[in-house]
């Protein structure tokens, strides 16, 4: 049974600067998602001494800026334990890692990962989002795995319909090859599925 390192995988994705650009399936508009990731080293998140990355999510139509998030993840590491976020729009979440990722995963493994309460700000005064994010391994080829981390909705705050992968093409020692965005909704026409790929 072939294993791959999801920890040094997990690692990478939020503490290796990186550029990544999602061209959305299926689209006569053009939409190209950016992702930039930049390490920002030492930080104070929530009385906690931890690390902070800043990834930036830009969404573009035909080159012209449609959307653009910028949030900090704080974790600590080793091991990497996630504490919560705060982006641009002044939201502040707060997570509990329930189990610690794994070193080494083996295909079709998955597991919860962390629950996250999010708030409209640092006063933590009132909850507007909450959610579930899990991990999951599936085969790719012969030496490669397909990485997931899905975001799953609470139904108390958002449509339970609601869900989203962020996916990473990794192979046996941990490295990012590839990357894909799957972005589940209900909408008037039910439940659609919009994909984001790497060029």
């Amino acid at each position: 049974m072939i294993e791959f390192p999801v920890e040094t995988a997990l690692l990478n994705i939020y503490t290796k600067a990186r550029t990544d650009k999602l061209i959305q399936a299926n689209d006569n508009q053009n939409t190209v998602l950016e992702i930039k990731v930049v390490p920002k080293g030492k930080m104070t998140f929530n009385n906690q001494q931890v690390q902070g990355a800043e990834t930036t999510y830009t969404t573009k139509s035909d080159g012209t800026t449609d959307q653009q998030l910028i949030s900090v993840n704080y974790y600590t590491l080793d091991p990497v334990k996630f504490y919560g976020f705060t982006d641009n729009l002044g939201l502040y979440s707060v997570a509990n890692q329930a189990v610690s990722m794994p070193k080494m995963a083996a295909v079709g493994e998955s597991s919860q990962f962390i629950t996250e309460n999010v708030y409209n700000s640092s006063e933590q005064d009132a909850l507007v989002d909450s959610y579930t994010q899990t991990w999951s391994l599936s085969r790719a080829s012969i030496d490669t795995a397909w990485f997931c981390i899905t975001l799953l909705a609470n139904p108390v705050t958002r449509d339970p319909h609601s869900k989203s992968s962020d996916c990473y093409l990794i192979n046996a020692q941990g490295d990012l090859l590839s990357n894909k965005f799957i972005d589940t909704y209900l909408s008037d026409n039910g439940i659609e599925k919009i994909s984001y790929n790497s060029q």
